[in-house]
């Protein structure tokens, strides 16, 4: 079913640019085809759809003697750095960066109104070049560049070519200035190795924003100094009884500096007051009776609950949000708040009360998941909307109200876009609770208009949670998140306008070469006509 579409007026602007990317022949309907040496990749056919695509003129060839120009800042030489190590192993050239000479590719900040993360791509015979105001702009810029090279330059090994990229223009910038992604690490614990793959994979859809679901129920997985049996006992399993694990404070800032090299800000999360029982059963003050629950590798939820009137709740509460805080540079840190169901609404409301402050305190900004607004949201909080489309009128009101109110949203309808839910009844892995999600159910939605009463002024954006209860290897990520993974990015990013599921899934299809390059293995939906060879 395709929701709110009508709402969103379409521009001249981008319908001009959508008649010319069919031109190209980017939304032809049917079977993608196969990719001939010939053609190039259409500027339009790439994921998620830019903003406004203008084709014309002769392709640019990459090779032996092209170079990477870069201005002389250190930042625009370390994206230089970036694209030739995807281009290096599978073209075999040198592409060697430089600061001056003519031709080849270009990578360069202007004064313009390009924004935080817009850039334009102009492509010619003489060559490419990535224009931005900003350095996030010129490598969203590069991922784009990417996604017009065939789909055998992400190989690590020599590959044939030809290496073009189709003449004309884009110009781009992104609809919503937050677009995440959440990896449950409690439920099962992830690597840093296998976090850095994930990052990775959400770079090349512009995501920018990695949640880290970091304490649940079955496992608490950051060392916090002044608390150490939170990761070294809370951390020491995960569901079904594994060995669980944790970061050092060594590895997480290797995760944000992994991730911020790729302008991906982390978000860390520790949810509280409920899905505690990892740190309850760590610390026995923590629960009213003062005996430690033992530790918990089940999947249900609602049964835990830090107690709201000790202080040493708040002692708690303070030492890892200033610990966490000074590991993390990015603006946000979230304190969950969900399924709270063992904790009354009063003691709720009193704890979120208390808690909310010291995130101000130590510099960064609330986020919360919807049930934060069942309280008193702090001035510029954030609520992540995880209900569905038969959630209660009451209960969507009540979030419209905060947000009509200034609290900010970012929507992650349980059943849109959470990644973990089953495709089919037939899915092997993923759970159902929420329906079964089809790639086009986890698309085809507007975010501008989807929570009735919400001013499109309080949307933040959208991310697509991952949870991992039934998750444990690459394999299984890979599995769950493509091919809804870079719809989530796309309505993230395109403009409303260009949303349209028949055009989408031809374009979704193109990019199943590229995973498989990746070495990405993804459910291959029937809703989508994938390549034939």
């Amino acid at each position: 079913m395709r929701r709110n579409h009508s709402t969103t007026p379409r521009t001249p602007g981008i319908l001009g640019s959508l008649l010319l990317v069919a031109a190209a022949g980017v939304f032809t309907l049917g079977a993608a085809p196969a990719a001939t040496a010939a053609a190039p990749t259409p500027l339009g056919q790439v994921v998620p759809a830019p903003a406004s695509v203008a084709p014309g003129g002769a392709p640019y060839r990459i090779t032996r003697a092209t170079g990477v120009r870069v201005d002389d800042s250190a930042e625009v030489r370390r994206i230089g750095s970036y694209l030739t190590g995807v281009l290096r192993p599978s073209t075999g050239y040198p592409l060697p960066l430089t600061d001056h000479g003519t031709g080849g590719i270009r990578l360069h900040l202007v004064q313009g109104d390009f924004g935080a993360e817009g850039y334009r791509l102009h492509s010619d015979a003489a060559g490419v070049t990535v224009t931005a105001t900003a350095p996030a702009g010129l490598f969203h810029g590069v991922q784009t560049l990417r996604q017009l090279l065939p789909a055998a330059v992400e190989k690590r090994n020599v590959q044939t070519g030809p290496w073009q990229i189709a003449g004309g223009t884009i110009e781009d910038r992104p609809r919503y200035s937050y677009r995440g992604a959440m990896l449950d690490v409690s439920r099962h614990f992830f690597t840093v190795a296998q976090v850095k793959r994930y990052i990775d994979q959400l770079a090349l859809y512009k995501i920018n924003e990695l949640h880290l679901h970091l304490s649940d129920d079955q496992g608490w997985r950051i060392a916090i100094d002044s608390w150490p049996r939170l990761a070294g006992y809370g951390g020491s399993t995960e569901v079904g009884g594994g060995k669980g694990g944790y970061y050092t404070k060594a590895e997480y800032r290797q995760i944000v500096s992994y991730a911020a090299a790729r302008y991906l800000e982390v978000v860390p999360e520790i949810d509280m007051p409920g899905h505690s029982n990892a740190a309850l059963a760590s610390y026995a003050q923590l629960n009213c009776n003062g005996q430690a629950p033992p530790l918990y590798t089940g999947t249900e939820v609602g049964f835990s609950s830090l107690c709201v009137p000790k202080q040493a709740t708040y002692d708690f509460v303070n030492d890892v949000v200033r610990e966490l805080a000074a590991i993390t540079p990015g603006r946000y840190l979230h304190i969950g708040g969900d399924e709270a169901h063992s904790t009354s609404h009063t003691d709720y409301v009193t704890f979120m009360d208390r808690v909310q402050p010291l995130v101000a305190k130590y510099g960064k900004t609330v986020i919360g998941w919807h049930q934060l607004t069942g309280a008193h949201p702090a001035k510029g909080a954030i609520a992540q909307y995880w209900g569905l489309d038969s959630t209660s009128a009451a209960d969507k009101a009540q979030v419209a109200k905060a947000a009509q109110n200034g609290t900010g949203l970012i929507l992650s309808p349980a059943d849109r876009i959470y990644l973990d839910m089953k495709y089919t009844k037939d899915t092997k892995l993923g759970l159902d609770w929420a329906g079964l999600v089809e790639v086009q159910r986890s698309y085809d939605w507007n975010p501008g208009a989807y929570l009735s009463g919400a001013p499109a002024s309080a949307i933040r954006g959208v991310e697509a949670p991952l949870w991992s209860e039934t998750l444990k290897t690459n394999a299984d990520i890979d599995y769950m998140a493509f091919p809804r993974l870079p719809g989530a990015a796309e309505l993230g990013w395109s403009p409303a306008a260009t949303h349209d599921w028949d055009t989408y899934k031809v374009r979704l299809a193109a990019q199943a070469p590229r995973w498989e390059a990746l070495g990405i293995g993804y459910y291959k939906s029937p809703q989508v006509p994938w390549p034939t060879s």
